[in-house]
């Protein structure tokens, strides 16, 4: 059974894509040509001219809304397209769902013809999120055995260019670490059962950590821990863009 059929049935609740991560997503594709979204879920950040979408869970694909780009029930690993069929292919927030991340990266070379982009994170910067390095450790830890290397990920795809993706204050788009200044969120089991790394640890694993981030958040403790992040706009929680192109082959 695919991950999102048992965590993505309330997706669209609290993964609404946010304008400025879109803008840096559009921004890395080429200004022309044809898009293939792999991991596509509901269809978050594809541009007008996705010419199909790869999902593999059926429920994630009945909450593509209506007018989206054709979606394939398959994974990245078995692409059901030709060589060189795209123009570019992007993949956001899914290689730590892939079976076989090398598999799945050489599939997307096999139907690209110029670019390759990748949304994922760097576990080096996200497990020192204060939610993970204060509150839930067995969060952390699924994290931890779910994130690719961002090292691992440059060396598959033959070189990328590296970005940080800064989380602003009010990111519309519920995952990990996009309630950094808004620590109740994380209180809320409909929050947390759209983000992969809580969803997966469980919320018996992680009660604790919750009840004791209540009980600070009651007490002003957390805001007394965190005061410095209280006027921040925006900040880097290790969120990677990465962009390869494929020109030379």
């Amino acid at each position: 059974m695919a991950v999102y059929d048992a965590i993505g049935r309330s997706y669209r609740a609290t993964r609404r894509p946010d304008a400025r991560i879109a803008n840096q997503i559009h921004s890395a594709l080429p200004i022309d040509g044809t898009v293939l979204n792999i991991g596509a879920g509901s269809g978050s950040y594809e541009p007008d001219r996705t010419l199909v979408a790869i999902e593999p869970s059926m429920v994630m694909i009945a909450q593509r809304p209506r007018g989206s780009a054709p979606c394939i029930q398959a994974t990245a690993e078995a692409l059901p397209l030709r060589d060189k069929c795209v123009d570019a292919t992007m993949a956001l927030l899914t290689v730590h769902h892939w079976r076989d991340i090398a598999a799945g990266i050489a599939e997307m070379r096999r139907v690209t013809r110029r670019r390759l982009v990748i949304l994922t994170w760097d576990q080096t910067v996200l497990r020192n999120f204060w939610l993970l390095s204060e509150y839930l450790p067995a969060a952390s830890a699924t994290s931890d055995a779910l994130a690719v290397p961002i090292d691992r990920l440059i060396e598959l795809l033959g070189g990328a260019d590296v970005q940080p993706v800064p989380v602003f204050h009010d990111c519309t788009d519920g995952f990990g670490a996009a309630y950094w200044r808004r620590p109740e969120a994380y209180l809320d089991p409909v929050v947390r059962a759209g983000i992969s790394m809580l969803a997966q640890a469980g919320d018996s694993t992680l009660a604790a950590g919750i009840a004791r981030l209540a009980a600070d958040l009651r007490s002003g403790q957390w805001f007394l821990r965190h005061a410095e992040l209280l006027d921040v706009d925006h900040v880097d929680v290790g969120y990677r863009l990465l962009t390869s192109d494929l020109n030379d082959e």
